[in-house]
C-alpha cells in the first residue's frame, strides 16, 4: 500500500483530526477522496472537519454525499441532524436522527440527541422516551442522564430531576485537584467544607442560598469558591465563613470534605413545595449604597433595565433582546425613570438610549455585584432578561420583572407559571408565546408597568423624598 493510497491517507487524515491539525486533515482527507470520489467515510469526516470549523454549507453537502454513497452511516446520520437541529431545521433534523436509529437501532446518543429536538420542540413526552430509551441501553450514558435532568427539573419532578442532575461533569478539573473526599451528605457537625463553583454568576447567586442550611446542620466552617466579581457580594452570606475568587491563591488549609454548589439541591433532597426561599439572603453593602445613592434618578418611580446576557451562553440568541429599542414603549409610561444596569454585551446602547427612554447609565461605572446590589437597592423595581441580575434582584428581595424566550426557556423557570418558587413575592414572569416575539412581552409589561406607576404616584403623593 503506497503513500498515496485513499485508504492510507484517509487514516493519516483521522489522526491528524484527533490531533487537532485541521489543516494537515483536510489536505489529506481531500487527497483520498480525489482518488476515490466513492469513499463515503472520508466524504463523512470531511464534514465533520467542515461542520467544526463553521463551515455549515459545506459540511452538509459531505455528509449528504457520504450517505448517497452509503446509507447506513449512523453517525454520519447523527451528525447531519446535530447541524441542522444547530440550525433550528427542526423536521428534517428528526428525519437525521430517525435514519440514525434505523441503521443502528442502538445508537444511545442518537436517542439522546432526538430527544434534546423533541425537547426544543415542547414535545416533552416525546423526548422523555428519547432519553429512557438511550438509559435503557446504557444505564452510564451521562448526556442522556443529564437532557432527562432538564426536562423533569422544567416539569418540578425535583426528586428524579437532581438524581439526574448529578450526571453533570463540568466540574471534573477542580475535582481532580481536591485532596479530600467528596461530601455526600455526611453529619457536618465540626467539619469543615469547600463549596466549588458551578455555572455562571446567575447560578452561584441562587444556589448560594443552601450555604446556611449546611451551617445550620452544624458546619464548623464554609467556604465558597466563586467568581471573582462575586466575591464581596457573596461575603454577605449568612453562615459563610470566605469567600474565595477563583483566580486567587486559595488557603493553606485543608477541607474534611469538598462539595459542588449545584449539588446542594439533590443532597439536601429539595422539593418544588420545599424550596428554601428564604430572601433576602443577600444585603447590600451600606457604604456602596450610600456611593451610589446620589446617581440614582431623583424623581419618580425607579426602575433598573438588562437587556442582553452574556454572548457565551448557549441560548442567549433567543434570551437576550436584539436591542434596548424594543423595551422604549416602557419609556412613554408617566412618573418612571430608567437605570441601565447592562453590563458587558449591550452596554453601549446605554449611552444612546432610544428616543423618550430616560435612562441613567450606571451600568457600565459596575466593578463587581457587590455595586449592582448597591444600586438595586435603591430602585423600585428591576426588568431584566433571563440573566445573573434577575437572581441579583430575587436574592436581595427587590421586585423583579422577567422577561422569557418562548424556545428553550430555562429549567428553573418551571413551565406555564406567572412566579418562582425560588424568589416568592418578588419574581414576575413575563414569557413569550412564539419564538421571538419580544414586542408582546414589552407591551404586558409596559401594562403592568403604567398599572404599578400609578400605585406607586398613590403611595408617593409628594414625589420621592431624596435624602
Amino acid at each position: 500500500m503506497t503513500a498515496a493510497d485513499p485508504e492510507s491517507l484517509f487514516r493519516d487524515g483521522n489522526r491528524h483530526l484527533e490531533a487537532g491539525d485541521i489543516r494537515h486533515a483536510e489536505a489529506c482527507l481531500r487527497e483520498a477522496l480525489r482518488l476515490a470520489p466513492g469513499f463515503a467515510a472520508a466524504w463523512s469526516n470531511l464534514g465533520y472537519l467542515l461542520d467544526q470549523r463553521g463551515e455549515a454549507g459545506e459540511a452538509e453537502a459531505c455528509y449528504r454525499r457520504a450517505l448517497a454513497l452509503d446509507p447506513l452511516l449512523a453517525q454520519t446520520h447523527l451528525n447531519l441532524g446535530a447541524l441542522l437541529a444547530s440550525q433550528n431545521r427542526f423536521p428534517a433534523a428528526e428525519v437525521a436522527y430517525s435514519q440514525a436509529l434505523l441503521a443502528d437501532p442502538r445508537a444511545t446518543a442518537a436517542w439522546s440527541n432526538l430527544g434534546v429536538l423533541y425537547a426544543c420542540m415542547k414535545r416533552e413526552d416525546e423526548a422523555e422516551q428519547c432519553y429512557r430509551q438511550a438509559l435503557e441501553l446504557d444505564p452510564n450514558h451521562a448526556k442522556a442522564r443529564f437532557n432527562l435532568s432538564y426536562l423533569l427539573l422544567r416539569q418540578g419532578r425535583f426528586g428524579e430531576g437532581w438524581a439526574c442532575f448529578e450526571a453533570r461533569d463540568g466540574h471534573a478539573p477542580l475535582a481532580a485537584r481536591m485532596t479530600c473526599p467528596r461530601w455526600q451528605g455526611e453529619p457536618l457537625a465540626g467539619k469543615s467544607l469547600l463549596i466549588l463553583y458551578e455555572g455562571g454568576h446567575g447560578d452561584m447567586i441562587q444556589f448560594s442560598r443552601y450555604i446556611p442550611t449546611l451551617k445550620a446542620r452544624g458546619a464548623a466552617s464554609i467556604t465558597l469558591l466563586c467568581h471573582p466579581a462575586l466575591k464581596t457580594l457573596l461575603a454577605t452570606l449568612e453562615g459563610l465563613d470566605d469567600a474565595v475568587a477563583f483566580d486567587a491563591e486559595p488557603p493553606a488549609k485543608e477541607w474534611d470534605y469538598w462539595v459542588p454548589l449545584l449539588s446542594l439541591p439533590y443532597l439536601g433532597k429539595t422539593r418544588l413545595e420545599a424550596i428554601p426561599a428564604a430572601i433576602p439572603y443577600l444585603r447590600p453593602d451600606a457604604e456602596r449604597v450610600a456611593r451610589w445613592s446620589p446617581l440614582l434618578p431623583r424623581e419618580g418611580m425607579r426602575v433598573g433595565l438588562i437587556w442582553k446576557g452574556s454572548p457565551r451562553h448557549e441560548n442567549d440568541a433567543d434570551r437576550s433582546l436584539p436591542a434596548l429599542d424594543l423595551l422604549a414603549p416602557l419609556g412613554q409610561v408617566p412618573g418612571v425613570s430608567f437605570v441601565s444596569l447592562q453590563k458587558g454585551a449591550g452596554e453601549s446602547e446605554a449611552a444612546q438610549p432610544p428616543e423618550g427612554l430616560r435612562l441613567a447609565d450606571l451600568g457600565s461605572r459596575m466593578a463587581d455585584f457587590a455595586d449592582a446590589a448597591a444600586i438595586v437597592a435603591g430602585l423600585d423595581l428591576v426588568i431584566s432578561v433571563d440573566t445573573a441580575m434577575a437572581h441579583l434582584a430575587g436574592a436581595l428581595g427587590k421586585p423583579c420583572w422577567l422577561l422569557l424566550p418562548d424556545y428553550k426557556t430555562d429549567w428553573r423557570w418551571l413551565t406555564g407559571r406567572s412566579d418562582s418558587p425560588w424568589y416568592p413575592g418578588a419574581l414576575r414572569l413575563f414569557r413569550q408565546t412564539n419564538r421571538g416575539d419580544w414586542p408582546t412581552v414589552a407591551a404586558a409589561a409596559r401594562a403592568a408597568l403604567e398599572d404599578l406607576a400609578r400605585q406607586w404616584a398613590l403611595r408617593h403623593p409628594q414625589g420621592r423624598l431624596v435624602q
